[in-house]
């Protein structure tokens, strides 16, 4: 498995190898080579204390709206006078450049 380390110089200090979630651990070393050979050690010893990795499968979950899409009925009074304000609005912007 690989995973993503930042790895970044210390001033004074060598190196600080810091991964992300589920590795939120920073280790430090004189070398990069240090720095991530003593992350590797930090994760190692998570695991070997019982951490496992899995992964989970969950639904992509529907969007709510699309439930509703298209079902405003075109012969609806209220619908219809939707329509005709929006047919002013957009008759107004293209007359007006400064709209």
């Amino acid at each position: 498995m690989q995973i993503p380390v930042l790895v970044e110089a210390v001033a004074g200090n060598g190196y600080k190898a810091k991964g992300g979630e589920p590795f939120a651990l920073t280790a430090e070393g004189a070398t990069r080579d240090e720095a991530l050979g003593k992350l590797r050690e930090l994760i190692e010893k998570k695991l070997n204390a019982g951490a496992q990795i899995v992964h989970l499968e969950v639904p992509d979950g529907e969007n709510p709206w699309l439930r509703i899409a298209g079902t405003l009925n075109p012969n609806d009074p209220l619908v219809k006078e939707w329509k005709l304000i929006m047919e002013e609005n957009r008759r107004k912007a293209d007359e007006d450049p400064d709209y």
